[in-house]
């Protein structure tokens, strides 16, 4: 499949460029497997790349134009990088434009460049497509330019792009775990000080399969913006009553309990699930360290029970993903993944019954809403990097 993908997108290249590119970067998707909506509460998350990539053809010209090609859209964009830089209606490009306007604010100069870039990343599946094109095409210009960044400096490029020059708060997860990824690990990060450690990620008799609900309701934006601003309201009442309290780390169930008539049904109950989350992160690293997947998986179910009631984040599709697998006996854990409103579910399933499973599942979707399902099996993958060398066609 990587390969494929390196292939086509390189011949893409060829056949609209009339040459080789110089470089070829291929730059992960991402899942978390525990961990939602608190990388912008000052949690931990627990992220992973996946083996789902969007691949970069990519060669320097002469000139101080950018030609960016999106081969899967059929789509070209040109600018030249020297001008001023600002928004546009095609949202692809302003995840791009985004990351150079990003670089520039920092004193950096170009070349030219043509990019043709292209993906096996399921999109509006809640795995992270944007942070891939975010990551993939700044890491692409710090090393086709030797600008010196770090990985850590190209993740919060990659995150800064996506508030200034798309409009949605995202926290930093989504670009560090496609930057860090690390084959067969997963990343136990601290949002706030961006601490990291890896932990081993062999699930043994069971695999990660996604299943793709097919929806994205339209309020993902706004909702997501909505939630931010709700808990930053509710930590400030804490913070009120409670001045030793920070973040929502230091806060107590005890401590958010006593103000819960203060702070009104609806901002206690977001305010509940960050501290829960939190909480359960935690109990999740120290699980899969001692290969106890099955309090993992509980963990997981605990997870979506908190993001459906409390958070408010899920939908019915979603919601009857994990309800239909809560008593299967070969899942031992799902959960809603990702902003919500949409996307897919993450499930912890044996080894051997993905293929059943999908079939039973599908039907019933199906048959509720009217949708046909799609699942994907998932390998946690190593993080943006150059290939080494190009896949002749």
């Amino acid at each position: 499949m990587k390969k494929k993908l390196i292939a086509a997108t390189t011949a893409h290249f060829k056949s609209v460029f009339q040459h080789e590119p110089e470089s070829v970067f291929l730059s992960p998707g991402r899942i978390n497997l525990i961990g939602e909506h608190v990388d912008y509460n000052d949690g931990f998350v627990l992220p992973a790349a996946i083996n789902k990539y969007i691949c970069f053809a990519i060669s320097t010209s002469q000139t101080d134009e950018f030609t960016l090609v999106a081969q899967d859209l059929n789509e070209t964009y040109r600018f030249n990088w020297s001008e001023t830089l600002q928004p546009v209606d095609k949202m692809w490009v302003n995840y791009m434009l985004g990351v150079l306007h990003q670089m520039k604010m920092k004193g950096f100069s170009f070349a030219g460049l043509n990019v043709v870039f292209s993906s096996t990343i399921p999109m509006g599946a809640g795995l992270s497509s944007s942070a891939a094109l975010e990551c993939g095409f700044g890491y692409a210009l710090n090393k086709l330019f030797k600008l010196g960044l770090s990985r850590e400096e190209i993740a919060l490029i990659g995150q800064q792009s996506e508030h200034t020059f798309v409009g949605v708060k995202c926290g930093i997860m989504d670009q560090f775990a496609s930057v860090f990824g690390k084959k067969n690990h997963v990343i136990k990060l601290d949002c706030t000080s961006l601490e990291h450690e890896y932990h081993t990620a062999d699930f043994k008799n069971y695999t990660l399969v996604l299943f793709d609900s097919h929806v994205k309701h339209t309020h993902l934006t706004s909702g997501y913006n909505d939630r931010r601003n709700e808990v930053e309201q509710g930590l400030n009442t804490i913070k009120t009553h409670y001045p030793s309290v920070q973040t929502f780390r230091d806060c107590t169930e005890n401590q958010l309990e006593s103000l819960r008539n203060e702070l009104g049904e609806t901002l206690y109950k977001r305010c509940h699930f960050v501290i829960q989350e939190i909480r359960r992160v935690n109990e999740a690293v120290k699980a899969l360290d001692q290969n106890q997947f099955e309090q993992l998986g509980n963990l997981m179910f605990e997870t979506h029970e908190g993001l459906s009631k409390e958070y408010e984040v899920s939908c019915a599709e979603v919601d009857f993903l994990v309800e239909f697998v809560k008593n299967k006996k070969q899942v031992i854990g799902s959960r809603m993944m990702g902003g919500g409103f949409g996307g897919c579910s993450i499930n912890l399933v044996e080894k051997g019954s993905e293929k059943a499973l999908f079939e039973s599942i599908s039907k019933a979707y199906r048959e509720q809403f009217g949708i046909t399902l799609s699942y994907y099996k998932v390998k946690i993958s190593k993080g943006t990097s150059k290939v080494k060398k190009k896949i002749k066609n």
